[in-house]
């Protein structure tokens, strides 16, 4: 496994070799909100016969279709932002039936383990997904309970409205933050100041995702001091819930990472992370300014 900054073409292409068998990148990314020229990576991950696989959890469907811009498969965490709530964990991959699987040894001889089935021959650009339903669900047991498929369906008939709000929420709170004389640096792709603005605007045509990442001025103690402080926002560590959710990585999440592996993943000693719910932003602004104050204190 090789990890190179996305948006460095060049480097992407040099990282490639003939034993790369995936690119693999997130269309909006966590915790940075990185948004990658998705059309220009697939064409360069084409162009050496292997797929482009995106994360597509923190997007979702209502603001990007990656199969639109050359992704071949795609995976969402069900758990985050098309459940909505929290309350169940679950995940999807869907193939677009594009990609033809033929370089690949497990998709195109026979399985002995299925009395010889060859997944190309009998699927064609179906191999993968077949496969994958075949051999590894049936390996790994995997079977979500009846409850947790309800209440996920239940979350996904909401999805585009809750997503509207996120959206419009979480440019209000980083619109607020980025004019705030307490806060050090605001990471928004909704921002003008985002080094991907300009791409984020390519592709997420009904909004900018509910991720921000942001530092109060007062370094580690402050953020710290913030997190705490809160009242109506939950100090928690997952996304896409319908309720505002906090948390500082670097004593969390990425605690047990060395300094130098925590920059590595992009984990700042300040930054704190905000998934911005639905509730009315007002009331997640008042919270914020009010546990800003504390932090102030720090």
């Amino acid at each position: 496994m090789r990890f190179v900054d996305i948006n460095d073409i060049d480097q992407l292409r040099d990282a490639l070799s003939e034993r790369t068998r995936a690119v693999f990148i997130e269309s909006i990314g966590n915790p940075m909100n990185t948004v990658a020229d998705m059309e220009a990576v697939s064409s360069v991950a084409h162009s050496h016969g292997i797929p482009l696989i995106v994360d597509n959890t923190a997007a979702t469907p209502y603001l990007l279709r990656p199969f639109e811009h050359g992704a071949d498969i795609v995976v969402h965490s069900l758990t985050k932002f098309m459940g909505g709530h929290g309350v169940s964990i679950g995940g999807s991959v869907t193939d677009s039936g594009k990609f033809s699987w033929e370089a690949f040894e497990r998709l195109s001889r026979p399985d002995p383990g299925l009395h010889g089935l060859n997944f190309t021959e009998k699927f064609g650009e179906q191999a993968y997904i077949a496969r994958l339903r075949s051999v590894l669900l049936r390996d790994t047991g995997a079977c979500m309970s009846p409850f947790n498929a309800f209440t996920l369906l239940l979350g996904i008939e909401t999805l585009s409205l809750r997503m509207q709000r996120h959206c419009e929420n979480a440019m209000k709170v980083a619109s607020f933050l980025e004019g705030h004389g307490a806060i050090e640096w605001v990471n928004y792709p909704g921002l003008a100041s985002h080094p991907d603005h300009r791409t984020a605007r390519k592709y997420l045509k009904n909004g900018f995702g509910a991720i921000i990442s942001f530092a109060p001025k007062g370094g580690y103690p402050a953020s710290r001091k913030l997190v705490d402080a809160v009242r109506l926002i939950s100090h928690l560590a997952n996304i896409g819930d319908a309720k505002t959710l906090i948390i500082h990585p670097a004593s969390t999440t990425h605690h047990q990472l060395s300094p130098e592996h925590q920059a590595a993943s992009g984990i700042m000693p300040d930054m704190v992370r905000l998934s911005v719910g639905i509730e009315d932003p007002d009331d997640i602004l008042e919270d914020l300014e009010q546990a800003l104050k504390v932090a102030r204190s720090a």
